[in-house]
């Protein structure tokens, strides 16, 4: 099968949507897919506006449209909301080409925490761009259910992976690599820092020992002033996030609108154990497997999660395989009919396959 995949989420962006699409496109291309992606790096772009680091296509549509058609797909997917996905739902209205979409991140949250955008209007944009969707994958029941309610059709049920080898677990914390000894219990947060992600829960929590913050974004300058007694990591390459992961002895997922969690994921992969609220996202990734805790006072999760032993994290995290992600993926594609994948003869710029796609330094994760 050879897919088009459309995301306005690409390296160098560092976020757990691109974390989740390249491991995506790994997995496929291992299966004997090819995979043409088309992302904002093949375009002119501009800083999004009140998201810092995040580059977004300008005007991509005619460019789009020449790329869709030279490159004859047997499916299109459609990953993100932004300037190329609304770019190629309109491409694909145009052509009457079936295609699927997915719901990675809850934007409309984002919107009203940044912006105060009510959710109602966020929804709604977001409904009406899925509408056309034959297949809108969301990465948990909780979202699916949620989604739902508010109106959303053809909705399917796809989670996600962590990659098992490289976040390699780790029987008992190890040092944090470029810090030193530090004051143990060690209490981690790997994430965009961002509005919707509530990182103040954490740093303000009443616990003994250390803080350590893997990420960036647009609250990272006022944070690091407010709290200047965190250890602030940055952006790190996933090598050295997963050393990182190891030196933890709790992790510490403090946001309320998560689709999933990915980095929960990762941390568990290494033995560490979770710390959360109850709500879409842990509840999902946690279940009832005592990989970690869920509180409504996020203290007396870290005080829980700190009794957790390593192994039943890494136990947990060993239940989500981007092989089974990779093939509920592939059968919630819709292919085009034969008779629209013709040749089409002006003039184009070819998208570049991704032979060999490496994965993006991840996150201090938006990660999703």
């Amino acid at each position: 099968m050879k897919l088009m995949l459309v995301t306005d989420a690409w390296s160098p962006q560092v976020n757990g949507v691109v974390t989740t699409l390249v491991e995506l496109v790994r997995q496929l291309q291992a299966a004997g897919h090819e995979i043409v992606v088309i992302h904002p790096g093949q375009f002119r772009t501009r800083p999004c506006p009140g998201y810092a680091g995040i580059d977004i296509a300008v005007l991509p549509g005619r460019r789009l449209s020449r790329m869709i058609s030279a490159a004859q797909p047997d499916a299109i997917h459609i990953a993100t909301e932004g300037p190329l996905g609304w770019a190629a739902r309109r491409h694909c209205r145009r052509h009457d080409l079936p295609f699927s979409t997915a719901f990675h991140t809850k934007f409309p949250e984002i919107l009203h925490a940044a912006l105060g955008v009510p959710l109602s209007w966020g929804y709604a944009l977001f409904r009406h761009f899925h509408r056309p969707s034959a297949a809108v994958m969301v990465p948990t029941r909780g979202v699916l259910d949620m989604l739902a309610q508010r109106g959303f059709k053809n909705l399917r049920e796809w989670t996600h992976g962590v990659d098992t080898r490289l976040f390699g677990f780790a029987p008992q914390a190890t040092e944090c690599p470029g810090l030193g000894h530090l004051a143990r219990p060690v209490s981690l947060y790997v994430g965009r820092v961002s509005y919707e992600k509530n990182i103040a829960a954490f740093l303000d929590l009443d616990v003994p020992g250390s803080k350590v913050v893997c990420g960036v974004g647009p609250l990272e300058a006022e944070l690091r002033g407010r709290y200047p007694n965190v250890h602030w990591l940055g952006v790190l390459p996933r090598t050295e996030l997963a050393q990182v992961y190891a030196a933890a002895d709790v992790f510490v997922f403090p946001s309320r609108n998560e689709t999933f969690g990915l980095v929960m994921l990762e941390a568990m992969a290494c033995g560490v154990p979770v710390a959360a609220y109850p709500v879409d996202g842990p509840l999902q990734v946690l279940g009832d497997s005592a990989a970690g805790a869920m509180r409504e006072d996020l203290g007396e999760a870290w005080r829980e999660a700190l009794k957790v032993p390593r192994h039943q994290a890494r136990e947990r995290a060993q239940r989500f395989g981007w092989s089974r992600a990779a093939e509920l993926f592939t059968r919630f594609l819709v292919p085009l009919p034969r008779h629209l994948r013709r040749a089409r003869h002006e003039p184009v710029s070819r998208p570049v396959p991704l032979s060999g796609a490496r994965p993006v330094v991840t996150q201090p994760s938006s990660h999703r």
